[in-house]
């Protein structure tokens, strides 16, 4: 019988985190994105445990219940990656299989290349892994090139409190828009848009569903919703507001490649198949350890949220391939 899902803190690399966590066996970590916290991997955390894994799901810095350091420089790469390698020893465990989603995918690769001995294994969801190039360019140079006139929504979340005042002013708007626009139940003229007018704000970027899809319910957005309430925005953007930095930070792995047994998933009408399909098409020289990539015809960025079963039969499959 599968133990309950039970809610702890962690001390990790100077800072309380919240963690979910579910089962035993060998551990596997979810590491969630934006705009997102421990939840969106509830129907992973149960499944996987009920598999005979040790499932731990946290709200990563700056999100939840976990600690929000007030300066940005607080969470470049190698804080982020820290905190998930401290967080594999606060539990007592050498190793552990990572898997990320969205902000959580750059997570769990950086954490691969950097601590192969730690995370001998990977799953990515929805962003590929974009490696490490001697011939990019500072990051939000080149988000300024790419966006010309118009307005990239990376390059606007650059700003402190600009981005926060709109998302915040009410949360459970703004989630509703992104996890609607951004899905595969989305319209297609209400599809979000990471391009836009610089006369348009965030929240035009996308539609305002009539009634939640059938993956989301009212419940579900309401954990979302509080967990919003009492972080807010700030934490979540300062991932983004590291983009120079991070890129400062990782000079060392350009030409990395990850060789670790390792699984991509994405959904086919995933925004980020549009912004990084030249990634994509290149997983099979950047990850020499890819075992399985899937495509999931009408799925949009949520996959594991609108798919679960699936994502979890391939989760399972590929975690029971690592002992052969």
């Amino acid at each position: 019988m599968t133990m309950p899902l039970q809610h702890r803190f962690i001390e990790t690399n100077g800072i309380r985190m919240h963690i979910a966590e579910q089962g035993q066996g060998p551990l596997v970590i979810l590491c969630h994105g934006f705009p997102e916290c421990w939840y969106v991997w509830r129907h992973q955390i149960e499944a996987l445990a009920a598999a005979g894994y040790r499932v731990v799901a946290p709200d990563q810095r700056g999100y939840g219940l976990t600690d929000r350091p007030p300066e940005i420089e607080q969470y470049h790469i190698l804080n982020l990656t820290a905190d998930i390698v401290g967080l594999v020893h606060a539990l007592g465990e050498e190793t552990a299989t990572i898997v990320g989603h969205d902000w959580g995918a750059v997570v769990a690769w950086t954490c691969a290349v950097l601590r192969p001995d730690v995370f001998p294994a990977l799953g990515l969801l929805s962003v590929p892994y974009f490696g490490f190039d001697w011939n990019e360019q500072q990051p939000t140079r080149a988000m300024r090139e790419m966006a010309g006139d118009k307005e990239f929504y990376q390059l606007y979340f650059q700003e402190p409190g600009k981005a926060e005042a709109e998302l915040e002013a009410d949360i459970r708007k703004s989630l509703k828009m992104f996890f609607y626009a951004a899905s595969g139940d989305a319209l297609p003229e209400e599809r979000w848009r990471f391009m836009f007018e610089k006369s348009e704000t965030l929240l035009d970027t996308g539609g305002q569903p009539k009634t939640l899809p059938a993956w989301l319910s009212e419940g579900d957005l309401e954990v979302f919703a509080k967990s919003f309430e009492t972080s807010g925005f700030r934490g979540g953007l300062n991932w983004y507001r590291n983009f120079d930095r991070m890129w400062e930070l990782t000079r060392s792995l350009c030409g990395a490649k990850i060789h670790q047994p390792s699984l991509f998933v994405v959904g086919a009408l995933d925004v980020t198949m549009a912004m990084y399909y030249p990634q994509y098409e290149a997983l099979g020289e950047t990850m020499p350890g890819l075992r399985k990539s899937v495509v999931m015809p009408g799925v949009g960025h949520w996959i594991q949220q609108e798919r679960p079963a699936e994502v979890n039969a391939l989760l399972i499959e590929f975690l029971a391939g690592l002992a052969h």
